[in-house]
């Protein structure tokens, strides 16, 4: 039940928040906006202020905001000036462009408070596996062993300490660890290994091997934490966009695409792991959608946004046969890579 309520509130709030940006902008420069809905088919509850109809809808996967003249058609209860399709090619992509934007800014907020409440999360230099017959088993590693410096260097996180292991090559290391409040002094010699990274590709690097032990700790973060956080969206929106585009050099199999079933399972994973957990994966989740909706493809708001960077380039509207057999193809590109999300979750499932 509790994850069920953690989905809904976390969905409804992406989405909430993507079509607040496309509110927004369109009231900002004066647009009419018809309905703000969260949510799909008929209305359960809402109210009307001024022209605008707001509604909470049946069907919780997804919400639109109506502009007038969205279509280029006349509307009754709007002048002409606030007609979306009167407006400037720049002032519609900007009203687009606003959906993600604010997503990438509610994974910023959150970044934010996870800073402030929690402070940095940093992974601590902790054995979590030895790997059998590797330089670490023969040098007598053990699993909790915590690595307090590599040849007199400090070691204060594990990727200070993977960076110092691939910099000292294949030469003998001199390391201290922990083991239980005792400190023991460990001396092993890298092997070179060939291994496939988070996005697939094949890197040649000294290693150990060893394994994370996955302990993080948590400490303060200097000023107000806005550094911290805007670097933490930067850094999660480079690998969100690397791995989209290792899926389209087939360097991460597209058995690994996940769908909505996969995505409850995250919350669910999320929601146990306690709040905080959940906030992070919400901002995962909300940069996600920015950069899928800032795809080039037909109905999605990357799609509008190369209509309109191309009405501006050619300085007049295209052609309304060529946007309508684009819209079909991207609908046919959205189903197939929904279905194949879905089937990859059932596969998934009842393997």
């Amino acid at each position: 039940m509790l994850t069920t309520i953690a989905i809904v509130l976390s969905l409804g709030g992406l989405i909430f928040f993507h079509e607040l940006g496309h509110f927004t902008v369109a009231r900002f420069f004066g647009m009419g906006v018809k309905a703000f809905s969260l949510g799909f088919g008929p209305k359960l509850f809402g109210f009307t202020s001024g022209k605008t109809d707001y509604k909470l809808s049946l069907i919780p996967l997804g919400g639109y905001v109506a502009l007038a003249g969205e279509q280029g058609e006349e509307e009754e209860d709007f002048p002409e000036e606030e007609l979306f399709s009167s407006r400037p090619a720049w002032q519609r992509m900007c009203v687009v462009a606003a959906g993600p934007i604010f997503n990438f800014l509610l994974a910023f907020i959150i970044y934010w408070f996870l800073a402030m409440a929690q402070g940095q999360g940093i992974m601590l230099p902790t054995v979590g596996g030895v790997i059998a017959d590797s330089p670490a088993a023969s040098a007598g590693f053990q699993v909790e062993d915590r690595i307090m410096s590599i040849d007199g260097k400090p070691i204060d996180t594990w990727s200070h300490m993977v960076t110092t292991i691939r910099e000292g090559g294949e030469k003998t290391l001199s390391i201290k660890v922990d083991r239980n409040g005792q400190v023991l002094n460990l001396q092993v010699t890298p092997k070179v290994n060939t291994v496939k990274n988070l996005f697939g590709e094949e890197v040649t690097v000294p290693m150990v091997g060893i394994s994370q032990g996955g302990k993080v700790e948590y400490i303060p973060v200097e000023g107000i934490g806005f550094t911290t956080a805007l670097n933490h969206t930067w850094q999660m929106a480079r690998v969100v966009v690397k791995g989209f585009v290792s899926i389209i050099e087939r360097l991460i199999p597209v058995e690994h695409i996940g769908g909505p079933i996969m995505l409850a399972q995250m919350v669910h994973s999320s929601v146990q792991s306690g709040f905080f957990d959940l906030l992070g994966m919400v901002a995962i989740i909300s940069i996600n959608l920015a950069i899928i909706n800032l795809l080039p493809i037909p109905v999605l708001d990357g799609g509008h946004i190369l209509f309109f960077a191309l009405e501006m380039v050619f300085r007049r509207p295209l052609n309304e046969k060529w946007k309508a057999i684009s819209m079909r193809i991207g609908v046919l590109l959205l189903l197939m890579l929904m279905s194949l999300a879905i089937f990859n979750d059932v596969r998934r499932l009842l393997s």
